[in-house]
């Protein structure tokens, strides 16, 4: 069973869910597996991965807030090495996820009407994250 592999970099500035399904979809598009399993993982501990709905702007900016209030930033945290924002960031990322697996039919991703994927930052500082692409099948 053939495999293929790519890693995309996405340029994060603060709190902020990053659209990256184009770009998925885009590499699908070029590969010879048509009917096969796309695993997604992201290479932080500090972000996350989801498929949320790509329709409506609001529903990122309540996610945001929502995880705000959950994991607050504050001096109740043992680990702060990386500033009050690193252990909320953990707390989020242990919350979501760092991996997705998404089927591959006909050559293009199974995604609903309404879904997107999703780069999660919880960090407020820019960086640089990278998601690994891993797809198998025939």
């Amino acid at each position: 069973m053939p495999h293929q592999t790519h890693t995309i970099t996405i340029t994060t500035n603060g709190p902020s869910l990053t659209e990256f399904t184009r770009e998925t979809a885009n590499w699908i598009g070029t590969q010879a597996i048509t009917a096969g399993l796309l695993t997604l993982f992201c290479r932080h501990t500090s972000a996350s991965l989801l498929i949320q709905e790509n329709a409506a702007p609001e529903v990122q900016d309540d996610l945001i807030a929502a995880f705000q209030r959950f994991a607050p930033e504050g001096p109740h945290y043992l680990h702060d090495s990386e500033g009050p924002d690193d252990m909320p960031a953990h707390i989020k990322a242990a919350l979501t996820q760092t991996h997705l697996s998404i089927p591959v039919v006909d050559g293009r991703l199974a995604l609903g009407t309404w879904q997107g994927i999703y780069l999660f930052e919880h960090r407020r500082q820019a960086h640089q994250r990278q998601i690994v692409m891993h797809l198998t099948g025939d």
